[in-house]
């Protein structure tokens, strides 16, 4: 195990090149939610431990942290791009390198933690595997508390085999929740800004909204940043329950095409793409053409989560977003609105 530890910080908003397109979408957003107000119960100078802080949320979660005056170590696996490890330590956490097959290692870098907040994204071999190697560690080193890598619809309301990925961290609940440890599970709905073109529900140039069955099922999306700022708070508090719930905004597929056909000044016009057992069907089809198995996110993985949105029976209820008096939640228009007032930058500039 080697821990390296930050040796400059850099002013709290500045992000690296080479993060996603994503992630300056919520820049202004995860500032407003730090907050002294959002720590409640906690202490300065937490401890938290955090696995996955490389990748995308992981990263933000730390950001949020180190704001909140925690301190953060961020686990890391050996061989992981310098680069990664040091816009960590440039944020100001420490990070420590292991390998999640060594138990001893796991042990040593949940040592002395309050918290452990799991980031972690993959298949099997993470989510159940890795993850249960983590638990483990931060078990034996005495840490009180535990968040998984949930950041999901509530899966806990879907029968098993509906949703590969969900199906995965169900499975890994099934440890959790009988370890000598507390934990809490943050659900999420779908990430926000992945409504700007990865999410395939807003058809920008057709200028068309895309749903299957009910367009009047509202459904739950929170921002990346938001759900960090929120995983940071709930890190630095002692006191909550096994499952929280929140959701930046919640919005039928017809309050979504008036949105976003105010924010663009064009008329979006809602596509019904067939009902919901067609969308089962086509799930199957797509499934046996292209497996993808091996993928985190196949076409097939994606059009699950869509049917689980539009069915209504994953939806967050009740929400806990006021738990923390000062966060303030991002709504779907102020994501489509960056996204048009950066389109129209782009469409604006000198060629």
């Amino acid at each position: 195990m080697r821990i390296v530890t930050a040796t400059r910080r850099v002013p709290p908003l500045a992000y690296t090149r080479g993060e996603s397109e994503v992630a300056s979408l919520g820049t202004c957003w995860e500032r407003r939610n730090d907050d002294p107000r959002d720590r409640r119960g906690s202490t300065m100078n937490a401890n938290i431990v955090l696995a996955g802080a490389s990748g995308n949320l992981g990263g933000r979660i730390a950001r949020a942290l180190l704001r909140r005056r925690a301190t953060v170590r961020a686990i890391v696996r050996h061989g992981t791009a310098p680069g990664q490890v040091e816009r960590l330590k440039e944020l100001g956490a420490a990070v420590t390198e292991v390998d999640f097959a060594r138990t001893s290692e796991l042990t040593a870098a949940c040592s002395g933690g309050s918290c452990v907040i799991s980031a972690l994204a993959g298949l099997r071999g993470v989510i159940v595997d890795a993850q249960t190697a983590l638990l483990d560690a931060a078990i034996k080193a005495g840490v009180a508390r535990f968040i998984p890598s949930d950041f999901s619809i509530d899966f806990t309301k879907l029968p098993h085999g509906e949703n590969r990925n969900l199906d995965l961290r169900r499975d890994f609940h099934a440890r959790l929740d009988v370890a000598s440890i507390s934990a809490t599970t943050i659900y999420t709905g779908a990430f926000t800004d992945l409504l700007t073109g990865q999410m395939p529900l807003i058809l920008f140039k057709l200028k068309r909204v895309l749903f299957w069955g009910d367009a009047d099922q509202r459904m739950d999306f929170t921002t990346i940043d938001d759900t960090a700022a929120f995983t940071a708070n709930v890190a630095l508090d002692p006191s909550t329950p096994r499952f929280l719930r929140i959701a930046g905004d919640q919005l039928s597929a017809r309050e979504l095409a008036s949105v976003v056909s105010e924010v663009n000044g064009k008329k979006f016009h809602l596509f019904r793409a067939g009902g919901l057992g067609t969308l089962g069907t086509l799930i199957k089809v797509a499934r046996t053409v292209a497996p993808g198995e091996r993928d985190l996110y196949p076409a097939w993985q994606g059009m699950q989560y869509m049917r689980q949105m539009f069915d209504g029976r994953a939806k967050l209820e009740p929400l806990d977003n006021s738990r923390y008096p000062g966060m303030r939640w991002t709504t779907v228009r102020e994501v489509l609105a960056s996204r048009s007032s950066g389109s129209r930058g782009r469409q604006d500039s000198p060629a």
